[in-house]
């Protein structure tokens, strides 16, 4: 028996770019639940923690930063690894992700192969 497939959180409120992450991820073999904002990503991982979170910079209501800054404060959420995805690519926007928490960064537009990788090394860093 294999284990079971690692949970990943996505919120983007870009359908296109939700859909193609989640597509991506899930050939690759994780379980994927798709949000389209900060406030339904928050829930959605604070209700059964994932192993990981990629989230958009730029939503409405909650920001990918806010909901972040928010997992890092909760103990239930604190280990969640979360990988910022984002069009916002000045180095005082990276540095306010890496200070929020973040364990790494993508920039739009990306490459949906990189971005696996990414979610795949972050998670082999966080063992």
């Amino acid at each position: 028996m294999g284990s079971a497939p690692v949970r990943v959180v996505i919120a983007d409120d870009d359908p296109d770019i939700r859909d193609l992450v989640m597509y991506k991820l899930t050939q690759a073999g994780f379980d994927v639940v798709a949000v389209s904002d900060g406030a339904s990503a928050l829930a959605a991982i604070e209700s059964d923690p994932p192993r990981l979170a990629v989230l958009d910079v730029m939503m409405p209501g909650l920001s990918g930063v806010d909901v972040l800054r928010r997992l890092r404060e909760n103990d239930v959420t604190r280990e969640v690894r979360v990988v910022l995805l984002t069009a916002r690519i000045r180095d005082s926007d990276v540095d306010a992700g890496f200070e929020a928490g973040a364990d790494d960064y993508v920039a739009k537009p990306f490459s949906p192969r990189e971005l696996v990788h990414r979610v795949n090394s972050v998670l082999a860093r966080s063992g």
